[in-house]
């Protein structure tokens, strides 16, 4: 964190202004500097408070809980200099986001460069408003302190909540660095297993421009203009009845990629509540297991990239977890395949020895899905 009493240096404020702030303290006494004479009492201890944002010191002043020369002011009460400020902090659920958590983290790999590990679906990777504790970022601080030391705990990359599987996460900020280059550059190679609503006809490319819906900002869409390039490649791994069992290679990484994109291939991914087709025709049994899996059917199936140390490629996978085992199971006996997923062991091994399986070059067709 920065030296609080180096604020804004840019605008010309250095560290030898006149006040001192304990951010760790719950009571602060701070003497306002004549360099902020004339600035609203909320913006210049915004200036003077840089950890604290502009709102959240408003609603102390609104609740009374900053004094200006031992009376209570107004956000809008213009500064002289040299006023003195008595202010309580009151401590919000945002000062827990970087608290280390004990967690039992499923660790695949770790060395003193980085750590891949086996996301589960219900785990949020990065604090925000609503989940502002046990994310995976306080279970990676407990285990490896040092990385309070790195942005982000190290992380390089999310996966969404109810998505599980492989992660790389940075012990290092050269590391970090390194990793991020990979990712712009596309020669981290991140393939995913799924499971989508009906029968996908082929295997192909979809390329599209993905940003935010204009009809609901929460959620991401394909849109003709101001998105940013995407592209998924999908290969079909088994068809059943109703669904098919895919594996889809990402050469961008988009907000919810994936889940979009097979939604506007008019094969959502079963249980996405939030892209998914609910009315979604099947038999009772497989409605019954797609509401028993309780989120999308996805997951981080295999994770490759150049190790940042030793610059070989390294790669790893996770297999497939028990919910969407258990809903391969129902499909592959529906369709009077064998469900003991042996087929599952046949493709992991093919695509194990196959160092090219995902060039464009082995589709039957170059285009899925791609809207102009």
């Amino acid at each position: 964190m920065e030296n609080p009493n180096q604020i804004f240096e840019n605008d010309h404020y250095n560290e030898d202004l006149p006040f001192q702030a304990a951010l760790s303290s719950e009571n602060l006494l701070l003497n306002v500097p004549n360099e902020l004479a004339g600035m609203r009492l909320d913006a210049a201890l915004a200036k003077m408070l840089p950890d604290y944002s502009r709102s959240r010191i408003t609603t102390w002043i609104k609740d009374g809980l900053v004094l200006c020369n031992n009376q209570e002011a107004s956000p809008k009460d213009k500064l002289i200099g040299g006023e003195e400020l008595h202010i309580q902090i009151q401590q919000s659920d945002e000062n827990q986001a970087f608290e280390p958590e004990l967690m039992d983290l499923d660790i695949v790999f770790e060395d003193d460069a980085v750590i891949v590990l086996n996301k589960p679906a219900g785990l949020v990777v990065h604090p925000a408003a609503g989940n502002w504790t046990g994310t995976l970022l306080n279970g990676l601080l407990a285990h490896c302190p040092e990385l309070s030391q790195v942005p982000r705990a190290g992380i390089v990359h999310r996966l969404d909540k109810d998505t599980s599987g492989l992660m790389v996460v940075a012990k290092t900020l050269p590391v970090q660095n390194h990793l991020v280059q990979q990712l712009q550059n596309r020669s981290v190679k991140r393939i995913y297993r799924a499971v989508a609503d009906g029968v996908v006809p082929f295997d192909g490319k979809i390329e599209t421009l993905i940003g935010r819906d204009p009809h609901n900002r929460l959620k991401m869409a394909v849109v003709k203009f101001g998105g940013k390039e995407a592209i998924t490649h999908v290969k079909v791994l088994e068809r059943y009845q109703s669904h098919s069992y895919i594996e889809c290679s990402l050469e961008t990484g988009r907000t919810h990629q994936i889940r979009v994109h097979m939604r506007e291939a008019r094969h959502p991914l079963a249980g996405d509540l939030v892209y998914g087709n609910p009315r979604h025709v099947c038999s009772q049994p497989v409605k019954d297991a797609v509401k028993k899996l309780a989120r999308q059917a996805l997951h981080a199936y295999r994770l490759s990239f150049v190790h940042p140390k030793s610059d070989q490629s390294v790669s790893f996978e996770a297999p497939i977890p028990d919910d969407m085992y258990y809903l391969l199971s129902v499909l592959r006996l529906e369709s009077g395949l064998d469900s003991s997923l042996s087929k599952e062991i046949e493709w992991a091994n093919e695509f194990a020895d196959d160092e090219d399986d995902w060039n464009e070059d082995d589709y039957d067709v170059e285009v899925m899905y791609v809207r102009d």
